[in-house]
């Protein structure tokens, strides 16, 4: 597995139906043959058939080279009875296809399956939207504590804060968020899961591929969080789980050869029957694990080129899964990745090889879709291969899609709050971000910093009942604390005169007498008769 979808759409099983059909007929060699003493133009053999079919499927990608000669043979089988080949005397659909010399050929009309109309899914519930300003409850004050009341910042207290105080702080309320309901947080994990999956196959819409309905906000979250140490689900009702002997069987197998201890029966093959036991349980399964509702998805996910990109959908889409569906298929798994890498377990087939076998054997309980016609034996084999050896990796919830879940629902429970007198209203604001450019963002962060510092130094300016003495000393602080917003407001020396009351010169002491009128000096003369 390779992230771009080759034919990514609706229906991709059909498709792939219609280009192999399209691929065997326009390749396989079509000559004469003899039989009973007759000959038939443009036939084949179904030796030939399967020869030629089983090369081909091994070099397609979308199959690739663990299909086997049988499950050639066996699609050759679906061929006939959906009319794709006919044997030579137009028979089809009751008689079974050979691997023989019994001869086949092509009918005449198109044996295309065509599309269905597409549906539309529309999920009745969407993202729960943002919750805005105007969804708030006040938060209740505690009793034995008087509500605070505005004040007048003194200049010690001002000055402690390194802030300016231009009067009256207005009455402000610490509100919060509604509270947040189990359900809409098990629907904010469904839409997200759904947004990723989506973005991951490359599709412009799920429709098709995916119906809302099929989805449970609720499986997603239990499949998250109720999980144990090594990640495999726990379940709340234990009727769900696998039955007993089955985990036994299971256990067994994946520890060989410590795994029933000294219960461990010694008769030659036991090993085969435990094998057998588990097999029978999942073959004897309603439903594939991976469900008929998520067929098309685990189809679409076949089609990726890269490794990390399929891994990533099937980390999504296993998500999606009911939590008993999810459980089990992590522990077949995990027992098949066992049993094929452990070299003291002896061969559990003369024929085949242990890795075959297992793949062989589960596929089909892993992969199914309702339609019999479809290549079920084909894409499950390829990917159940590809589970089996990264079921680790697969079965971790995404850390992006975990990260923006979890940001999205901290924003809803964000307390904020709110200034008496504001007539703000935030409910037209779009429910949406749109990215900027850095220098944009970097723009607007300045402004929205300056603009209600303009604002303190103006009322400060204007504030008649303040002291001019103490107004220039927070002038003063106010320049050291924010020298950009103040010469801004100050370009010039004559624009600080003209906004700034005046100062009077301060004279020095040996000079004070000068601050009393002039008197000239006057001597008074006393003459004797």
């Amino acid at each position: 597995m390779n992230g771009k979808v080759i034919g990514t759409g609706p229906y991709r099983a059909t498709k792939l139906w219609n280009e192999t059909i399209k691929l065997f007929r326009g390749g396989l060699p079509l000559r004469r043959h003899w039989a009973n003493f007759r000959s038939y133009d443009c036939s084949f053999t179904g030796a030939e058939a399967v020869d030629y079919l089983h090369d081909l499927l091994r070099r397609n990608y979308n199959f690739g080279p663990e299909v086997t000669r049988y499950q050639t043979l066996q699609l050759l089988r679906k061929f006939l009875k959906a009319h794709v080949i006919e044997d030579i005397k137009g028979r089809h659909g009751t008689e079974d296809f050979e691997d023989n010399g019994h001869l086949y050929r092509f009918p005449p009309l198109s044996p295309l399956k065509s599309f269905p109309t597409k549906p539309l899914f529309r999920d009745c519930g969407d993202l729960p939207r943002l919750i805005r300003w105007d969804d708030y409850e006040e938060l209740p004050q505690r009793e034995n504590i008087a509500p605070l009341k505005s004040s007048v910042m003194t200049s010690d207290l001002w000055n402690k804060r390194h802030s300016v105080a231009i009067g009256d702080v207005n009455e402000c309320k610490l509100i919060r968020r509604k509270e947040i309901t189990t359900k809409q947080v098990d629907h904010i994990w469904k839409s997200m899961t759904a947004e990723h999956l989506q973005r991951v196959l490359g599709l412009n819409s799920l429709d098709g591929v995916l119906n809302p309905t099929h989805v449970n906000g609720k499986h997603i979250v239990h499949n998250v969080f109720s999980v144990n140490k090594t990640g495999i689900v726990v379940l709340e009702n234990k009727a769900e789980d696998m039955p007993y002997w089955v985990v036994s069987a299971m256990k067994c197998l994946a520890n060989w050869p410590n795994g029933n201890g000294s219960k461990q029966p010694a008769y030659p093959g036991f090993e085969r029957d435990v094998l057998k036991t588990v097999a029978d349980y999942f073959q004897r399964l309603k439903e594939p694990l991976l469900t008929y509702h998520l067929y098309e998805v685990f189809v679409n996910i076949l089609s990726l080129q890269q490794q990390e990109v399929a891994t990533e959908a099937l980390q999504l889409s296993t998500l999606l899964l009911p939590p008993p569906n999810r459980r089990r298929l992590q522990l077949l798994l995990r027992l098949m990745a066992r049993v094929c890498q452990n070299p003291h377990l002896p061969p559990l087939n003369d024929a085949i090889a242990t890795r075959t076998l297992m793949v062989q054997m589960f596929s089909h309980c892993v992969l199914g879709s309702v339609d019999e016609m479809d290549l079920d034996e084909l894409l499950s084999t390829k990917l159940v291969t590809f589970m089996m050896e990264h079921h680790n990796t697969i079965f971790q919830v995404p850390a992006k899609l975990r990260s923006q879940v979890q940001e999205h629902l901290s924003h809803l429970k964000r307390a904020q709050i709110k200034y008496a007198g504001t007539d703000t209203d935030f409910s037209a604001s779009p429910a949406f971000c749109k990215q900027i450019r850095r220098v944009e963002s970097e723009e607007q962060r300045v402004i929205g910093t300056q603009t209600p510092l303009q604002a303190l130094l103006e009322g400060l300016i204007a504030d008649r009942e303040l002291p001019a003495k103490d107004k220039r000393k927070r002038l003063k602080q106010f320049q050291r604390s924010y020298p950009d917003v103040y010469n801004y407001r100050f370009p010039t020396e004559e624009s600080k005169a003209a906004a700034l009351p005046e100062k009077a010169p301060r004279l020095k002491p040996h000079l004070m007498f000068l601050r009393k009128p002039f008197q000239p000096f006057q001597r008074s003369w006393s003459f004797r008769a």
